[in-house]
């Protein structure tokens, strides 16, 4: 078989926050794209306002580099759990994995999950085991836990054959012996000359190509983005898209190839190659481009189904259209199918009612982070409490579980240990490292809802919380909801230190005095576990008595404010977040107290 000795294809792969951004911003200036070494670690390809404010990967990116005659195309992809649908999608674009792993942290929950994905298309595997300045790193036992996981995955015995280096992606080294200080990246290009393979280039066989992501551009409307499988192609050729044996006929554009931040026009692409082409209308990932005269599909690798949902409904509360300038149920339908074309993890169905849509996902965060998209383009919408998607097999319920670690300080392992057995999650295994406990467990994906904020209060914000998807397993029955009720304003007007203050023992609030509050918004949590209706927009009344505390100011504590995931993490099911380009506020469903009441006393009757 031809091969192209001239390029290699990689992907860069990790947990969240342990170097692939980094790492590649390294190999671009190392390879000339930057001539300045100070934007290293700038985090250069996180383009995305969300991705830099968050310090994530969310979207996967294309750069290449140039290393002496040799092209080397790099996919970064994220790392948190939510968004391994891009990761899944791009497993087909290259021909081998960079795993990176933090040399302190180890292998976590994603980890687990790209190199399941990267051994089930049999992709060989380079092991870079970054971060070795840390003052608490382990390299050594690391490697053992990553050799741990690679069995326990169920790997055959040549995928255990990897080579490993050792980086601190900050400083743009790399050596394959501890012993021995990195100078530069040498070791790891290298290393990726050695062992990941050189793509199929036969050029003589029909073009194919498959879409593994997609972007736009004004002017030129939707590009495909993939790896050229065979053949060739050129602008103005004549090429099919197949999607599912249904096929369309297109015209190339333009051909462009990926080098450091920029897109350079081709004149043509050969098999091996990862490009994007202009001007194929109505392409998606997934897609197959080919030869008119051979049209012949390729099977694209299926990506996982999402494990919770939420309802996006029109906002409705008495503040709607201030902010946002897209409002009605078309605004959505319209920008949630625009969605579908690129987030391949995403689902979403309409219902009877037509300003509601069930939009499902693969994590809070995968949610959440559309959710901020949305807003600060501008529309307003209403968002119901996370539910998760439950299977029907062999006449037993299924349940999406999560497999959950959790590293913190040995003085909290205990509480954390009462709070998971709570929740119904089952202990995997605890490690010791240092003065931290690793805790690692199965969790369902429902109990995760709230415990997030409930563990990081219990150890004073200082454990370490990671989960992925693990797979469905029998439902185990109810777990406990929310321990507390809320503060829920009965007035439409403007809060009050007055009125806050005199009502103050009775939770905690949501809210800063001179905020707009209206009927039924949710304004605190409660001290106790029943919700309870309360005026924060009273005002005093003016007397000619001066009072004791009459000139004193009124000091209130700070207030807990909300956020879209921390709201998503609080409400219940008789509660909505409404997000506005300006506002989160919290909700009841039913504003009006008489209305609840009556709507509470219709469910008792029909129990």
């Amino acid at each position: 078989m031809k091969t192209r000795s001239d390029i290699r294809n990689i992907a860069i792969v990790a947990h969240v926050d342990h170097g692939k951004t980094t790492l590649v911003d390294a190999m671009l200036v190392q390879a000339g794209i930057f001539r300045d070494p100070s934007q290293a670690g700038e985090r250069i390809m996180d383009i995305n306002p969300i991705e830099r404010e968050r310090g994530i990967t969310i979207l996967s990116k294309n750069t290449g580099i140039q290393w002496g005659k040799v092209k080397i195309n790099i996919v970064d992809t994220p790392g948190h759990a939510d968004f391994s649908g891009e990761v899944e999608r791009v497993v087909q674009m290259v021909n081998g994995v960079l795993l990176l792993v933090d040399a302190a942290e180890g292998p976590l929950p994603q980890t687990r999950f790209v190199v399941k994905k990267a051994l089930e298309q049999d992709l060989p595997v380079v092991l870079v085991i970054n971060k070795i300045d840390r003052r608490d790193a382990r390299p050594q036992e690391v490697l053992d836990e990553v050799i741990s996981l690679f069995i326990d995955i169920g790997c055959q015995d040549h995928q255990l054959d990897f080579p490993v280096l050792y980086t601190n992606a900050r400083a743009g080294t790399a050596t394959r012996d501890l012993s021995v200080p990195g100078k530069n990246l040498d070791p790891l290009i290298q290393a990726i000359m050695d062992h990941i393979p050189e793509p199929p280039g036969n050029t003589d066989s029909p073009f194919q190509m498959l879409v593994s992501n997609i972007d736009h551009n004004e002017y030129v409307g939707r590009i495909a983005i993939g790896r050229v499988f065979q053949g060739s192609v050129h602008p103005g050729d004549s090429i099919i898209r197949i999607r599912k044996k249904e096929s369309t006929s297109h015209r190339v554009i333009k051909l462009l190839e990926f080098l450091g931040l920029e897109r350079r026009e081709l004149l043509e692409a050969r098999a091996g190659d990862i490009i994007a082409v202009c001007g194929i209308e109505g392409v998606n990932i997934g897609d197959t481009l080919a030869d008119p005269k051979n049209p012949e599909e390729i099977h694209a690798v299926t990506v996982g189904e999402p494990t919770i949902s939420v309802e996006f409904q029109v906002n409705t509360s008495p503040f709607a259209g201030r902010d946002g300038k897209y409002l009605t149920s078309r605004h959505l339908k319209d920008r949630l199918e625009k969605e579908l074309e690129s987030n391949v993890a995403l689902r979403v169905k309409e219902t009877d009612s037509p300003d509601t849509f069930v939009v499902s996902g693969r994590g809070e965060l995968h949610l959440s982070v559309l959710i901020e998209t949305m807003r600060r383009e501008g529309y307003e919408v209403a968002i119901s409490k996370p539910q998760v998607i439950l299977l029907e097999k062999d006449g037993k319920k299924l349940e999406p579980v999560e497999y959950l670690v959790i590293d913190v300080h040995e003085q909290y392992a205990g509480a954390v240990i009462e709070i998971l057995g709570r929740r119904r999650a089952s202990m995997l295994n605890m490690l010791v490292i240092g003065s931290e406990r690793r805790l690692e467990y199965l969790i369902p994906t429902r109990a995760l809802f709230g415990l997030r904020g409930e563990i990081l209060t219990l150890s004073r914000g200082t454990a370490l919380i990671n989960h992925s998807y693990y797979e469905h397993q029998p439902f185990v029955g109810e777990i406990p909801k929310r321990g507390i009720g809320v503060l829920i304003s009965s007035d439409t007007g403007l809060s009050t230190s007055y009125a806050m203050d005199n009502l103050k023992q009775r939770g905690i609030y949501f809210i800063h005095p001179q905020t707009e509050v209206y009927e039924g918004m949710i304004v605190g949590r409660s001290a106790t576990d029943k919700d309870l209706t309360i005026n924060v927009s009273k005002t005093k009344h003016l007397t000619n008595m001066r009072s004791a505390r009459a000139d004193e100011a009124i000091e209130l504590p700070p207030p807990e404010l909300m956020t879209l995931e921390k709201g998503l993490e609080f409400i219940e099911d008789d509660e909505l977040i409404e997000v506005t380009p300006k506002s989160i506020r919290l909700r009841k469903r039913i504003l009006n107290e008489d209305a609840r009441r009556s709507a509470r006393l219709a469910v008792i009757k029909q129990e």
